[in-house]
């Protein structure tokens, strides 16, 4: 009995011990779920940029217009409910006349990787420049809220569009937007030179004053407003946030073309007076190009590697380069092409902070082209004659040809140049030409066709091609004569054989004319005697019959 009362108690201790820890189990299983939520959750990021890809706008004063701001969803998980509304705190904030009371725009959904595009002064909305604009770059702030299907969120983001000022006022105009740009563009050619802003670039607002949004430059740079992603406590403890910005960028070669490698430099500043920012990430992305959507492909790409760079520390108030070898291809058109920079960082409290910047590069298309063969007709002339050159000229590149002109040149010949005009991509031109011969000459390459043209710049370029004409010495009017004259010289051996013969055959002519009357007047003679005897004999015989 005992060891069954014994063998009861430690069953029932056994079934009161399940009942106890399963609960708990329950709960585990719960709370690990839940931080599988949270982690889910924390990986789930909406990041919205505007104005990319866009060329900044222009707006005259008192002329109407329209504002369309391109809105690019980067993150991984739809924004749902989007709005944008212009932040006007007075009226230097907003280049237009107040004629609305609400200028919100309801957006919709933007899907990951999506873009729309917020328009204002369609329709029926109305948007006209103000007259009093200064004709400066202006800064335009825009406040996004949008959910994500449960939370709220709120960000702002920047803008820049320049102005023009009425014409009364273009001195003042031409003079703010010197000063604005001071140091922009520091403007060095060919050779490792300088296509951005450097550590000369300022933006108009100074990037160290704490403002909120994006930094601009007008070198073509823009820095947007960094994002806490967690971990260690709030900023810098002093509850400001560590700005990490491009202040310029160089490339080497200056001038970037299409299917070269160039090296690409980076200017970076911490802008945080009080804290250092360390392990740093940066990552570059080019944009796609092409005309085939299945074909499409970055604009630049690494020489060898990644596209990511590491960078150990900035220290507070510092500079620091980062550098990278890309390639830009070759079938690019020329234009300005945007690279997006992404950037991680921690201060020194080990909060993690992302943010973005975009550099805007350059590129240039050599022009080809390829002439002919040059026709001379002919290909031999007298000093003083003319001749006529022609050839065909092909422009085989991806650029147009702007005001080309043509001219032959040599020490023999001279001529007139000869304008073509524009010439397009995949177009030809011909180029025919009168030349007078000047000089003799007979040698090699003794003359050029000498081609200039411009870019879309306005820079010349000039190229030449050699071809070979023959000029004779000019025929002198002396001969000419004695040619003619030849025939008339009796003097000489041959002019005595023709006179001689020319009295022979005189005189033969004259004594076959004296015999030919000499036997005829014999013929006429010898007919009349047999006449006369015929009638003597007739009449004699008359007398006999009678």
């Amino acid at each position: 009995m005992k060891q069954l009362k014994r063998a009861g108690a430690m069953f029932l201790c056994l079934i009161l011990s399940v009942l106890m820890f399963l609960p708990a189990d329950v709960h585990a299983e719960a709370d690990t779920a839940g931080q599988g939520d949270q982690a889910e959750k924390e990986l789930s990021r909406i990041v919205l940029s505007i104005g990319d890809s866009q060329k900044t706008p222009v707006y005259k004063a008192g002329e109407k217009t329209v504002l369309k701001i391109n809105i690019l969803n980067k993150g991984n998980t739809d924004a749902r409910n989007v709005t944008v509304t212009p932040v006007i705190n007075s009226t230097d904030d907003w280049p237009f006349d107040m004629e609305q009371m609400n200028y919100d725009k309801s957006l919709g959904t933007i899907a990951v990787g999506g873009k729309t595009e917020a328009v204002w002064g369609e329709g029926d909305e109305s948007l006209t420049v103000r007259d009093d604009v200064s004709g400066k770059t202006q800064k335009l702030v825009f406040k996004l809220t949008y959910d994500d299907g449960g939370k709220l969120y709120e960000t702002e983001r920047y803008v820049f569009v320049k102005t023009e000022a009425k014409k009364d006022t273009a001195g003042s105009q031409d003079k703010t937007q010197g000063n604005t740009q001071t140091g922009s563009t520091s403007g060095k050619d060919d050779g490792g030179n300088k296509t951005g802003g450097g550590d000369s670039g300022k933006d108009t607002a100074d990037p160290g004053s704490g403002s909120s949004g994006g930094e601009f430059y007008d070198a073509g740079i823009y820095n947007s407003e960094p994002v806490s992603t967690g971990g260690g406590s709030s900023g810098s403890g002093d509850g400001s946030v560590p700005r990490v910005i491009v202040t310029g960028f160089d490339t080497d070669p200056g001038t970037v073309k299409a299917g070269n490698n160039f090296k690409l430099v980076i200017h970076l500043k911490n802008t945080s007076k009080r804290t250092a920012v360390t392990n740093m990430l940066f990552d570059l992305q080019a944009p796609a190009s092409g005309t085939d959507e299945a074909a499409e492909a970055p604009a630049f790409l690494p020489v060898s590697g990644s596209s990511s760079i590491y960078l150990d520390k900035i220290p507070a108030d510092g500079t620091k380069d980062i550098s990278i070898e890309l390639n830009s291809r070759a079938d690019l058109i020329q234009k300005p092409y945007s690279i997006t920079m992404t950037m991680k960082y921690e201060d020194s409290s080990a909060a993690q902070f992302e943010g973005e910047s975009s550099l805007a590069i350059p590129v240039t298309q050599e022009a080809r082209f390829e002439f002919s063969e040059i026709q001379v007709m002919p290909d031999t002339v007298s000093v003083y004659e003319e001749a006529n050159i022609t050839c065909n000229l092909y422009n085989l590149g991806r650029v147009k040809m702007y005001n080309v002109k043509a001219r032959f040149e040599g020490d023999a010949i001279e001529g007139e140049e000869q304008f073509i005009g524009n010439l397009e991509s995949g177009a030809s031109g011909t180029i025919d030409g009168i030349v007078t011969a000047v000089a003799e000459s007979y040698d090699e390459s003794n003359c050029k066709l000498v081609l200039t043209y411009e870019d879309d710049s306005g820079k010349e370029y000039s190229i030449e091609r050699p071809f070979t004409m023959t000029v004779t010495a000019e025929m002198e009017p002396e001969d000419m004569g004695m040619m003619t004259d030849m025939p008339e010289d009796t003097g000489s051996p041959a002019g005595l054989i023709i006179a001689v013969t020319v009295v022979v055959i005189a005189a033969a002519a004259v004594v076959t004319v004296v015999l030919l009357k000499r036997r005829k007047k014999k013929i006429q003679s010898s007919e009349e005697e047999e006449l006369m005897d015929e009638v003597e004999r007739f009449t004699e015989d008359e007398r006999r019959e009678s």
